[in-house]
């Protein structure tokens, strides 16, 4: 997402595009001290930054409790210039707790930002409940880097044995429950008629695969794919197979969808802005109806392709860097003029 925010951004008449730190601001435990140090770090990066020439407006990417920005608004405010957020998140009830330091400067950053946009339903709601005098919430949809779609594949109707797709990273936290539930999941499908992919690697491989090797050779795994590796596979499965616990939104979704792949999800927020036209939303935490579905639309071949169809033509027209050009100007032109 960032690096198809900046050729966005390198496309919309601002000028150059340059990422001018690359300080690690994130605290994943809540480590006060931890947070301490960031935040000396933070101030001798401002000033190391204050001395080089001043940018037209500074914009931040994906500020929250965990990792605020802690240089944009000192920065801004120094130099006199425009300040916008991408993707930014409030957490008040974090203001009390290991992260409070760190969530106060989110909400900060967040109060001294012009614009922001949002990507999320979910998002929108916590920042216009806070929002300042003065301050736009602009929606951005999440957006593939990515000029137009790739050509639409010949999808076949009809197969001895259904080809699922699943693919994110092998870690601990939310990933790792989505495989959990899925295969809890796959455990109640009562056709043995489906083979699944999974594509991606990470810490918590060897524990994946142990919880998949019940299946046989029903399930395989590809390691991680480059991308024209992983767009074959998009192309020629007939549904991706992913959960989605807690998951912002889901770049998989897209990437499945701009193939013509319809996707099996679960009905929470940010996947439910992303998986629309292009797959079937169930009830969270609930194995045996994510079953009913998978058997349902494994009979359903015409569902399928018509689910991937118009997924693609939802992706075409407001997830590719056109339609996010176009907002992010609209977006910051009012501040440009000023």
């Amino acid at each position: 997402m960032a690096r198809g925010l900046i050729a966005a951004l390198g496309g919309i008449d601002l000028g150059p595009v340059r990422v001018v730190s690359e300080m690690l601001s994130r605290d994943g435990k809540g480590d006060r001290q931890k947070q301490d140090q960031l935040m000396r770090a933070a101030t001798a990066e401002k000033d190391r930054i204050a001395l080089g020439r001043p940018p037209r407006l500074w914009i931040t990417y994906h500020s929250y409790y965990k990792s605020p920005d802690l240089i944009g608004p000192a920065l801004a405010e120094h130099w006199g210039i425009p300040y916008v957020q991408i993707e930014s998140t409030r957490a008040r009830k974090r203001l009390a707790g290991p992260y409070a330091r760190f969530a106060a400067a989110a909400e900060a950053a967040c109060d001294a930002a012009d614009v922001i946009f949002y990507v999320t339903e979910r998002d929108y709601l916590a920042l216009e409940r806070n929002l300042r005098p003065g301050q736009r919430l602009v929606g951005l949809r999440p957006f593939l880097n990515q000029e137009e779609l790739p050509p639409f594949p010949d999808r076949k109707a009809v197969r001895a044995r259904q080809q699922f797709l699943a693919c994110a990273m092998f870690r601990p936290g939310d990933k790792f429950e989505s495989y959990t539930a899925l295969a809890a999941a796959l455990t109640l499908v009562q056709s043995s008629d489906w083979c699944l992919t999974i594509v991606g690697d990470g810490p918590k491989r060897a524990d994946v695969a142990a919880m998949y090797a019940g299946f046989g050779n029903r399930v395989r795994f590809t390691g991680a794919l480059d991308p024209p590796s992983l767009a074959e596979l998009y192309a020629g499965a007939d549904l991706l197979l992913w959960p989605g616990v807690n998951e912002a939104y889901g770049m998989v979704y897209l990437e499945a969808q701009a193939h013509g792949c319809p996707v099996l999800a679960e009905d929470r927020p940010g996947v439910r802005d992303i998986v629309r036209d292009g797959g079937w939303l169930v009830t969270p935490d609930n194995a045996a109806a994510y079953a009913i579905t998978i058997e349902r639309l494994m009979k359903d071949a015409d569902a399928r392709i018509q689910a991937g169809r118009k997924g693609r033509a939802r992706v075409a027209a407001e997830h590719l860097l056109p339609s996010a050009r176009q907002t992010l100007k609209d977006g910051l032109d009012p501040l440009m003029r000023k």
